[in-house]
């Protein structure tokens, strides 16, 4: 008499379970489009991975550098944070209200920039000034209505000099000082910072090195500076709207 095979039963007795519980549910995923699901999310990672742009990170002995935090009043009389500026692509620049010299033409081209980026509630503008003694928050009103200034992310910000000061020249290494042998009593670069929605400091690359500021005081209308270099107005148009696009 023939014996049983127990070995072949068992694993036939396997092979049905798995039929009878996973077969069904295979089928479910593949009637309700599981597998298209997963492969558009995956689509939309990489389309998400495509909207960065090629401006590149600013960093600094290996890390990538963010606005430091800050704490000022407005030209509303309104405590203004870095925090206040998350989620936003904006330009920083220091200046004074009785700059004699480049403050006019750095601020007449970013009334320009305003202008263009009107229509997009996440753009602004951080202006910090380095005479916070005589530029009070009604001085800087006054000096905003004059220059045209609309957009309610453009604060420009006062307080105490130590803390504008060490902003500017340790936090985003842009030259501020005072020097009583110039016109005007100060002295500072005419360089604009442009930060991401994330708070870093954001760049085009020129010659394959990046371009970290942007010369804010020739305008597109100039084409060039009194030293032949192009202006570079223009560039920094169209790197706000490549990081207003991430």
């Amino acid at each position: 008499m023939k014996k049983t095979n127990y070995s072949y039963i068992g694993i036939a007795f396997i092979i049905l379970v798995f039929g009878i519980i996973f077969i069904p549910r295979i089928v479910d995923r593949i009637t309700n489009n599981d597998i298209s699901r997963q492969e558009s999310r995956s689509n939309q990672q990489k389309e998400q991975a495509s909207k960065n742009s090629d401006l590149v990170f600013i960093s600094n002995n290996g890390k990538y550098r963010k606005v430091p935090s800050f704490s000022f009043i407005n030209q509303k009389g309104e405590t203004i944070t870095n925090k206040n500026y998350e989620g936003k692509v904006y330009v920083i620049e220091f200046f004074f209200t009785t700059c004699p010299t480049i403050c006019p033409r750095m601020n007449r081209n970013l009334i320009q920039i305003q202008n263009e980026f009107k229509d997009f509630d996440d753009f602004g503008v951080a202006s910090f000034t380095i005479n916070p003694e005589h530029d009070t928050p009604e001085t800087l009103k006054a000096y905003a209505e004059k220059y045209g200034v609309t957009n309610p992310n453009w604060h420009l910000m006062t307080g105490g000099k130590d803390a504008i000061y060490k902003l500017s020249n340790e936090g985003f290494y842009i030259y501020a000082a005072e020097n009583s042998n110039i016109e005007g009593g100060f002295e500072h670069s005419g360089n604009f910072a442009l930060i991401d929605k994330n708070g870093f400091i954001r760049s085009r690359v020129v010659n394959e090195n990046p371009l970290i500021y942007y010369n804010g005081i020739t305008s597109e209308s100039e084409k060039t500076d009194e030293d032949g270099k192009l202006e570079e107005i223009s560039a920094l148009k169209e790197d706000i709207r490549k990081l207003l696009s991430e």
